[in-house]
Formats: C-alpha cells, sequence, structure tokens
C-alpha cells in the first residue's frame, strides 16, 4: 500500500461573499424547495449547486420517477404546474408520476427567479470557516476561483452530508454493524420506435393503477427480454418507466460497495453503469421486434446515489418511529412511503430486501433537520437524522423537498428573528410553512 503524502498549500485571501440571510449548498429536491421556501418567507438566498441545472436526481440524474410528490406545499405546487404544462403524466394519485426532464429544468429555475433567489451553477463547497460552534463561512470552487459565503444561516441540501462533514459534524453511514450501503444506480433515457407495442414491459403504461402488481409483471417480462439478448443485469428488477411519446426511462443498474464520499469509486460505479446500459441498449436492438432501432438518448450526468452520511441532529428518526407510526408536534411533513432497501449485497440478491418491519405513516420532526454539532445549521433531504431503515423510507425525492421546504423556512425565520435554531418557536415555522401551501 502506497503511503499518504501530503502538500502544504500556501496561505491566500479569498473573495468574501455577505449579502444573503440564508446560503443553501445542494439544488436538488432538498435544496431547490428549501431555496424556494426560504426567498418565499422574505431572506435573501443564494443557492450554490455544483451541476450545470437544478434539481439534481430529477434532472441530472434523469430520474423521471416521482415519489411522494403529494406532499403540501412545494411538492404539490411542482406536481401542478408540471402537469399544467403537459410535462407529466399525473394520474388520480400525485404522488406517483413521471415527467419532462428538461421541462422540470426550466420550471424551477422558473420558480427560483419568481422567488428571487441568487442562483450561482457550477460552483461546490470545499470548505467552511466555523467560529464558535457556529458556521462562520463556506468556501465554494469554481471557474470563479475560490470564494467565501457569509450568513446567518446554512442549509447542507447535498444529499451526502458534505457541507456538514466539513464543518465537523457527527454522522453515521449505512447499515448498522456493518456499514453497507445502498447500491447506485445508473439512469438512463431511451426511445423505441412505438412505445404501445413495447408496453408489455414498461412500468405503469398509462398512469399509476394504485398497485404494484401490473409493476411487477412488467419487470418480469423486461428481465426475460433483457436476458434474451444475453445479458444478465446488476438490477434484477430492471424496469422502464413511460415519459411521453415513444421517449422511456431505463433502470436496469445497480452498483454495489461504492462509497458516496470517494470520487475514485464513484468515477468507476459511472463508468461500469454506463457501459452496461450500452450494452443492454445494444442487446435489446439486435433482438428486433418491439426493440428494432432502439436508440440511447442520453445517459445521466451524475449517478444516482440512494445514501451518503445521515447527519446527527437534534433528534434521529428510527425505525421504531416508523412501526409506531409516531406522531411529533413539530411534525415538517407526514411519511406514507414504506421501507425501501436495495440489496446491499449482491451475493443475496440483486433486487430489494423483503421488509423486516411493518410500518405505519410517521411524521418528520423539525428537530431531526437541526445539526446537532452546529449551531447554525439545518439539514434537508436524505441528510437528515435518521437510522439505515428510517432513511430507506424518507429518502424519496417527495419526501426530500418537502423537509426541504421546512428548513428553508425555519432557516428565514432564524436569520431574520437573530436567534439559533434550537430556539425557533415551533408555532412561528408551523405558521410559515401554511403559507406555502
Amino acid at each position: 500500500m502506497s503511503e499518504i503524502m501530503h502538500v502544504l498549500e500556501l496561505a491566500r485571501q479569498t473573495p468574501m461573499v455577505s449579502d444573503a440571510d440564508v446560503v443553501v449548498v445542494g439544488a436538488g429536491p432538498a435544496g431547490m424547495a428549501a431555496a424556494l421556501a426560504s426567498a418565499r418567507s422574505g431572506a435573501r438566498t443564494r443557492l450554490i449547486e455544483a451541476h450545470g441545472c437544478l434539481g439534481g436526481i430529477w434532472t441530472a440524474g434523469l430520474l423521471t420517477w416521482m415519489f411522494e410528490m403529494g406532499q403540501p406545499g412545494i411538492p404539490l405546487e411542482i406536481t401542478r404546474r408540471l402537469d399544467r404544462r403537459g410535462a407529466a403524466r399525473v394520474g388520480a394519485n400525485p404522488n406517483f408520476y413521471t415527467y419532462d426532464i428538461e421541462q422540470m429544468k426550466l420550471l424551477l429555475e422558473e420558480m427560483c427567479v419568481e422567488a428571487g433567489v441568487t442562483l450561482q451553477l457550477h460552483t461546490r463547497a470545499a470548505g467552511v470557516i466555523t467560529a464558535g460552534g457556529r458556521i462562520d463561512c463556506v468556501v465554494t470552487e469554481s471557474k470563479s476561483g475560490r470564494q467565501a459565503w457569509r450568513a446567518p444561516c446554512f442549509i447542507d441540501a447535498t444529499g451526502d452530508g458534505d457541507l456538514a462533514a466539513l464543518a465537523g459534524c457527527g454522522y453515521d453511514v449505512g447499515r448498522e454493524g456493518s456499514g453497507e450501503c445502498q447500491p447506485m444506480t445508473y439512469m438512463a433515457l431511451v426511445a423505441v420506435r412505438d412505445a404501445a407495442v413495447a408496453s408489455p414491459c414498461i412500468s405503469f403504461w398509462g398512469g399509476w393503477s394504485g398497485h404494484f402488481d401490473g409493476h411487477l409483471q412488467a419487470v418480469e417480462r423486461f428481465l426475460a427480454e433483457i436476458r434474451r439478448a444475453g445479458v444478465d443485469p446488476s438490477y434484477a428488477r430492471p424496469t422502464l418507466f413511460h415519459v411521453r411519446g415513444n421517449l422511456l426511462a431505463l433502470m436496469v443498474n445497480h452498483e454495489y460497495g461504492v462509497s458516496a464520499t470517494d470520487a475514485v469509486a464513484i468515477t468507476r460505479a459511472t463508468v461500469r453503469g454506463r457501459a452496461e446500459v450500452n450494452r443492454v441498449v445494444n442487446g435489446l436492438r439486435a433482438l428486433g421486434g418491439m426493440w428494432e432501432g432502439l436508440q440511447l438518448v442520453a445517459t445521466c450526468e451524475h449517478i444516482g446515489v440512494r445514501e451518503g452520511r445521515r447527519v446527527h441532529g437534534l433528534y434521529t428518526v428510527t425505525k421504531d418511529d416508523l412501526v409506531a407510526g409516531r406522531r411529533h408536534e413539530d411534525a415538517v411533513c407526514r411519511v406514507s412511503f414504506a421501507v425501501d432497501v436495495h440489496c446491499t449485497n449482491p451475493a443475496a440478491g440483486k433486487g430489494q430486501e423483503e421488509p423486516v418491519v411493518r410500518t405505519q405513516p410517521y411524521d418528520i420532526p423539525l428537530r431531526a433537520l437541526m445539526a446537532r454539532d452546529v449551531g447554525n445549521l439545518f439539514l434537508a433531504g436524505r441528510c437528515i437524522s435518521g437510522d439505515f431503515l428510517a432513511h430507506s423510507s424518507y429518502r424519496v425525492t417527495g419526501t426530500a423537498a418537502a423537509t426541504g421546504q421546512a428548513a428553508g423556512v425555519a432557516a428565514a425565520l432564524s436569520a431574520k428573528q437573530g436567534i439559533p435554531p434550537a430556539s425557533l418557536k415551533w408555532a412561528d415555522v408551523a405558521e410559515a410553512l401554511k403559507t406555502l401551501t
């Protein structure tokens, strides 16, 4: 094993930007909702994003499939606005639908402009300067070089808890005991000659029916087709989602044992994922029939990450909360999505693990969105405070957006009132959240 070497960087002056009340790092479902809610609550809000578009897994990740988007406030607003512009296949249940990715990118930018959010893309958090148990400023890297961003309140919406880790917060990763994480998934878009002909292999064709029977039957048929093409996919439940017209989303990949905080491992997973997607598409096209002329339209800008760091908060959402259907006075959202653990060990299965607990709808309290170890840091999305099994339920994007809007409102109030997050009155937060619905 080679010795790890270090270099000593020279001290340098970094330009400071200090014209915001709230700085949100990460513009995925959680960060975008956090920034909108903060700005709509009257706070000067800056949103920093590493990629070239808003939406994270919704857009750069090519997810195309929504979960829990009937949550009141910004999630439901996005659903209705996509539906009005004909950019979503929203049926009777607004919690589940497919959507047009390019329209989603445009809509999220329009919403941020409307709310007065100041946005900077192509910018990544690289460091944090703390003082007195609080974040003084976040240091970023971009084509503009290094910049420092100062504000009374910050929100970590990076998904993997990057900002919290840079600030020195405690966190957990993976399954308790083993540290195993759920696999990543590399998504793609494909086009068929006639989606109606391919519909027996397409999940949720014609909209959400309210049960998974049709989905599982389509998955089995699609899996049989992939194997007939001579490919054994890394994901045992490969899925096609109907986006619009003859455009489909393709989910066939699992990347096991990859750390969300290891750039080398993520790079290798991305290369493997793209290669597998191409093998599947080429194999299916060679079959002819419904797959004749199958085209690979796009592969995702970043691989889909199911879990990274779970940052320690003032409250930890646990499996027991899900089993009991626990309610909280400071509930920011109610979650109905069940435990959904994609097998962490491919030797034990390449699909989803059988649920080990029976869950009920449960609350996520505001305290789970407040970092325990840093006084002015809120958490939003899948990096909030919870255990492994609870995380497998609340990690879906509609819930991430719901936690984001709560963090945004609370951060705006904290900044405007000049008090730490832990001193906020829940009645004030609850009243402000009502204005978003």
